[in-house]
C-alpha cells in the first residue's frame, strides 16, 4: 500500500509539471510581451542594475580592491538563478539564456560607466582587455546558471527522490546486482536503492559544483594572478 502511495505521488508530481509547462507554453503564445517581461525584468534587468550599483560604488565611490565586485559578481547572479528556478520554475535553456542577457547587460553597463566616468572608450582595445570582459562576463554567466542548478536540485531532485520509496528501477537492481549476487533481497532493494538515487543527485551536484567553480575561477583569476 505505502508503495502504490509513493507511485500515486510520484505520478502527481510529474503531471504538476506537465500541467505547469503547458500554462507556460499557453501564456507565451497568448501574451509574449508580458510573457517575456515577466522573466526578463526580475532575472536580468534588476541583477544587472544590482552589479552595476555594486560597480559603481566598489570603483568611484570607495576606489577600493575589486574582490568585493568580484564576489558580488558571483553571489547576486547565483541568488537570482536560485530564484527563477524556485519562483517560476525556469528551465536550464531558460535559465542559461537569462544567464546570458544578465551578463551582457550588466558588463556593458559597467564599461559604459566607466568610460564616462574616466573619459575613455566604453569599448575594450587591446585582447587582453577584452579577455577579461570575457572572463568575467563568463563568471556572471556561471553563477546565475549554478544558482539555477542548485534550487532544481533542491526543490526538484531530491523530493522526487525522496518520493520514490522503496522501488529501485530495473538499471538500479542489474547494477546492484554486479556488485555481489550472494546477498538477501532486502539487502539488494537498499542497494539498488542507493544506486539510483546516487544516479539521480550525482548529475545536478556535479553541475553545481563545475559552473560554481568555473564562476570563482573566472571572476576571480583576473586579481589573484
Amino acid at each position: 500500500m505505502l508503495r502504490e502511495i509513493d507511485d500515486i505521488v510520484v505520478q502527481l508530481d510529474g503531471l504538476r509539471r506537465e500541467l505547469d509547462q503547458v500554462n507556460a507554453n499557453l501564456e507565451r503564445h497568448r501574451h509574449p510581451v508580458r510573457y517575456f517581461s515577466s522573466y526578463a525584468v526580475p532575472y536580468a534587468l534588476i541583477p544587472s542594475l544590482f552589479l552595476v550599483i555594486a560597480h559603481i560604488l566598489v570603483t568611484i565611490v570607495f576606489n577600493i580592491s575589486p574582490l568585493p565586485l568580484r564576489l558580488a559578481s558571483v553571489v547576486i547572479p547565483l541568488l537570482f538563478g536560485f530564484a527563477a528556478y524556485r519562483v517560476h520554475k525556469v528551465s536550464a535553456n531558460g535559465a542559461f539564456m537569462l544567464a546570458f542577457c544578465t551578463a551582457a547587460l550588466s558588463v556593458h553597463a559597467m564599461l559604459t560607466v566607466t568610460g564616462i566616468h574616466d573619459k575613455v572608450p566604453i569599448l575594450p582595445g587591446p585582447w587582453i582587455e577584452w579577455r577579461e570582459v570575457i572572463e568575467y562576463g563568463a563568471s556572471i554567466l556561471l553563477a546565475f546558471v549554478s544558482g539555477n542548478i542548485l534550487a532544481a536540485l533542491i526543490f526538484h531532485v531530491l523530493p522526487r527522490v525522496l518520493a520514490q520509496g522503496g522501488k529501485p528501477n530495473a538499471f538500479a537492481f542489474r547494477a546492484a546486482r554486479l556488485l555481489g549476487q550472494h546477498v538477501g533481497e532486502e539487502q539488494l532493494r537498499r542497494r539498488a536503492r542507493l544506486i539510483q538515487d546516487l544516479m539521480h543527485t550525482v548529475g545536478p551536484l556535479a553541475g553545481v559544483a563545475i559552473t560554481a567553480i568555473g564562476s570563482i575561477y573566472a571572476g576571480l583569476k583576473g586579481i589573484l594572478t
